[in-house]
């Protein structure tokens, strides 16, 4: 028997993103990189000429109204990763990536909300001089979590 809470995935969205293309982007790389789903709260998708490859299409993908809306639907077992330039925020390049997980990253010219970020199990940040954009952003993230690096096994660990 499959025991479903040891199989890894995550998933990757944007919480009220400033253009749309970064969306295209983003869930380019997503399908590249492994994601299981992607996702955006508040502002929808619309199809992008920057979604090359149709991700949209080629995988699950979610729309959330509100960020409480999103929390409520998180996976059974999924730790909400937040991805943010924080003082509480763990430096991407040793943190340990949960077997299964869920990206949250903001706009840019507002990052998460308050609530996501009290909501996150962990927040992240990796060494940039200034702000990147939130498809970069988050292709770094997928990228190294693709790493050969130590797992969190449980949601308890």
């Amino acid at each position: 028997m499959i025991d479903n809470l040891e199989n890894e995935f995550f998933g990757i969205g944007i919480q009220n993103g400033k253009t749309p293309e970064n969306l295209g982007v983003l869930w380019r790389s997503a399908q590249n990189m492994g994601a299981s789903f992607i996702f955006t709260i508040g502002n929808r998708y619309a199809k992008q000429a920057s979604d090359t490859h149709n991700a949209v299409k080629s995988m699950p993908y979610f729309h959330y109204d509100t960020f409480d809306d999103f929390y409520h639907h998180l996976p059974k077992g999924a730790m909400l990763i937040g991805v943010e330039l924080t003082d509480k925020a763990e430096p991407l390049e040793t943190f340990k990536h949960p077997k299964r997980c869920v990206y949250l990253l903001g706009a840019e010219d507002h990052g998460l909300s308050k609530k996501a970020i009290e909501k996150s199990r962990f927040i992240v940040k990796f060494r940039s001089e200034l702000s990147l954009n939130v498809a970069v952003a988050g292709s770094i993230v997928m990228y190294d979590r693709g790493i050969n690096k130590p797992r969190f096994i449980r949601a308890s660990e």
